[in-house]
């Protein structure tokens, strides 16, 4: 089966700009594109390939037609759905402070799993910060007291950012991505996420946008993450590529490559690999690639090159 390019979902959300529309090449209609779902067969924003044998079909349906074994891979079956999803994320201005459920409260109350995923900031402006648990342990009724006192940014955990930084956010970490930064996530398949504070903004239809407070005190780790904020392996120098470990979990695996020249990847029968094109230029298998563009590797593809000077992100199970 062919390598897919994908159409990325976007999502118009309040505090969205404009660079994944001027530094990524990405276009809708919206005025602003908060979100791009990179990779995705959520219900939300199912992602449709672009070109080839399966031009505008979903690739959630295509994943039906042929097989999830076959496809997605054999690690993939230990899942009841496709087990990720991936984002590009731009915050003009400062995201909600929220927490995501796991996947024991999340299937009882939602109805869909819960949410861990990493942030890869991609680039930051001076100074920009991001919300990640709290500074100290407090007991639940002290994170509802300061909710409704409105004092909870002072007992939240702030963390200045730089282009390459990484933060593993479990579910149940209180977290927000602050203006000014622009990342890629790489998260379990869901979108369950509890709003517990908004800067007092309103939404679209002029109203404050609704907050989930019961739920975010449920869920919540009311501690400090556990957590460290450096990729998981150290930077590997090579002629050709540098490469990292990002992260490595029973959920996904994430590496980071530099490429300067050309290197081969490998899509195992084990799983599909997810390539996030975050700089630069290039080819896959003799393919255009850009900055801007995501591909699917359907598991037990083989080997692969990606060529030419490109900066990517490479996802698998």
């Amino acid at each position: 089966m062919e390598i897919l390019k994908l159409s990325p979902v976007f999502k118009d959300y309040l505090w969205g700009g404009q660079r994944l529309r001027t530094d990524f090449g990405l276009n809708c209609d919206y005025d602003k594109i908060a979100e791009g779902w990179m990779l995705s067969c959520h219900k939300d924003g199912r992602n449709t390939i672009d070109g080839g044998k399966y031009d505008g079909e979903t690739l959630e349906g295509v994943i039906e037609r042929l097989g999830k074994e076959k496809i997605v891979g054999t690690k993939a079956l230990a899942f009841p759905y496709f087990p990720v999803l991936i984002k590009l994320i731009d915050a003009k201005d400062n995201l909600s402070i929220q927490v995501h459920p796991d996947n024991e409260y999340a299937q009882r109350v939602e109805g869909e799993f819960g949410k861990t995923e990493i942030w890869y900031v991609i680039d930051a402006a001076e100074g920009a910060e991001l919300i990640y648990g709290f500074k100290k342990k407090i007991s639940r009724d002290e994170f509802r007291k300061a909710i409704e006192e409105n004092t909870l940014t002072d007992v939240l955990n702030k963390v200045k950012v730089k282009k390459g930084d990484l933060f593993f956010i479990e579910a149940g970490t209180v977290h927000a991505i602050g203006k000014g930064v622009l990342i890629a996530e790489i998260q379990q398949n869901s979108n369950s996420t509890y709003r517990v504070y908004d800067y007092g903004r309103l939404g679209a239809d002029g109203k404050p946008r609704e907050l989930h407070i019961d739920k975010a005190v449920d869920v919540s780790v009311t501690e400090p993450p556990k957590y460290d904020t450096k990729p998981l392996g150290e930077k590997i120098t090579a002629h050709n590529a540098d490469s990292t470990l990002l992260t490595k979990c029973d959920l996904f695996t994430v590496n980071h490559y530099d490429v300067k020249t050309e290197i081969t990847l490998d899509a195992t029968k084990e799983s599909f690999n997810h390539i996030l094109a975050i700089d630069g230029s290039g080819e896959i298998d003799g393919m255009p690639l850009k900055k801007g563009d995501s591909f699917f590797v359907p598991a037990g593809y083989g080997n692969y090159k990606i060529s030419g000077k490109c900066e990517i992100i490479v996802t698998n199970i």
